[in-house]
């Protein structure tokens, strides 16, 4: 009877209230009640969820698991095809609701060339170079299509600046993600916490189409966490590449298609830095780290190495639990979100203060990441 129950719970009524959604009368409901945000942000997370457990099977069949070493946290073979359902249900959601635009085509073609490739490295695995080679076509079609970062004068020089940052930033934002991929939920709960603050403040900026999109993200991401970060057991299944490629492409390709209503470029570029503040600062932070240790020494060595020297990683070395230091995480990163959404009214003075806030809270983290490394080393 337990078994039935739960089975119900879990599973019959997400797929009776999913074909409610895709009922045909209901999706004009939405729309004319001004509530088709809840109706994208419903239809992704129940397809992320229903379609999960099957991706998961799919893994296990095809043999397509993470195995435990010693570089890694997990200690049982772990099915990693669940990037694949979060993309599904994400493109199932935008597909069913949107007529593409110019912009969204460019991002929509990116994120799949990145979600293939990555996806191709999980299954029989892709040097790194092919990989990058793979990121940086993908940002060009995007960029091909007008999603593009704007912020210096109409001139030639300007122009080939706004091409190098927006290389610089689409990229650092999708690896950095992909990088902290390495706890159960992490990378999954950070992207869900800044597409909700992307949400708000398109809301607050009247950028319906922006929030739509921020709505179908945070839907097939939360809609694959309960799988991913289990209190009490490990995840079931992992992202994988796919999964955190394609989430950490899609939020930075998000935070360039916002206009993030202000003429006032330091507001406007600490919006965005604010709310992925946690991926900026492990990627520059580990930069750091590994060339003044000498570990990296080209940017050959830098896209190869692998170590336990991230965020998560230097955290737990203080005695959090793995599950602690993912929620502590969370956050800081649901902090930094709530800095920039209030930053939307505020002035430049008001941008250049929260920036300094940030980089302090990060600087003491730092400290206590080292005190956390110095005592490792003396117990070892």
């Amino acid at each position: 009877m337990n078994k039935l129950l739960k089975f119900l719970l879990l599973y019959l009524i997400p797929i009776f209230v999913l074909l409610i959604l895709l009922f045909p009368e209901t999706k004009p409901y939405f729309e004319k009640s001004g509530e088709r945000w809840l109706y994208i942000f419903s239809l992704a997370l129940l397809l992320s969820y229903l379609t999960t457990p099957s991706a998961r099977s799919l893994a296990i069949e095809m043999g397509i698991v993470d195995s435990p070493d010693e570089r890694k946290i997990h200690h049982t073979p772990t099915p990693r095809l669940g990037g694949l359902a979060v993309y599904a249900a994400f493109a199932l959601a935008v597909i069913y609701n949107f007529h593409f635009s110019s912009e969204l085509k460019g991002v929509a073609i990116g994120a799949t060339l990145v979600m293939l490739a990555s996806l191709a490295d999980d299954i029989m695995g892709l040097s790194a170079k092919i990989k990058l080679i793979v990121q940086l076509t993908a940002v060009t079609i995007m960029m091909y299509y007008g999603v593009i970062l704007s912020f210096m004068p109409p001139t030639w020089w300007g122009d080939i600046f706004e091409i190098l940052v927006t290389f610089l930033w689409i990229i650092g934002i999708t690896n950095a993600l992909n990088f902290l991929d390495g706890m159960d939920g992490l990378a999954t709960g950070l992207t869900a916490i800044a597409s909700l603050y992307i949400g708000i403040v398109a809301i607050q900026t009247g950028q319906d189409y922006v929030m739509f999109l921020s709505m179908a993200l945070l839907g097939s991401s939360l809609g694959f966490l309960p799988y991913n970060f289990r209190w009490g057991k490990p995840a079931s299944i992992f992202l994988g590449d796919a999964g955190s490629t394609f989430m950490g492409f899609m939020l930075s390709s998000l935070t360039v298609m916002t206009g993030w209503a202000t003429h006032d470029p330091v507001k406007a570029y600490a919006m965005p830095a604010l709310i992925l503040s946690v991926l900026i600062f492990d990627m520059t932070y580990i930069t750091i780290s590994r060339t003044a240790s000498g570990k990296v020494k080209t940017l050959k060595e830098w896209i190869d190495y692998v170590g336990k020297d991230h965020l998560h990683h230097r955290l737990s070395h203080l005695g959090l639990s793995n599950k602690s230091t993912v929620l502590f995480i969370y956050l800081i990163s649901a902090a930094m979100g709530i800095s920039a959404v209030v930053l939307k009214h505020g002035r430049t003075v008001d941008a250049l203060l929260l920036i300094l806030q940030a980089f302090l809270i990060y600087f003491i983290i730092v400290i206590l990441m080292l005190k956390g490394e110095n005592n490792t080393t003396m117990k070892s």
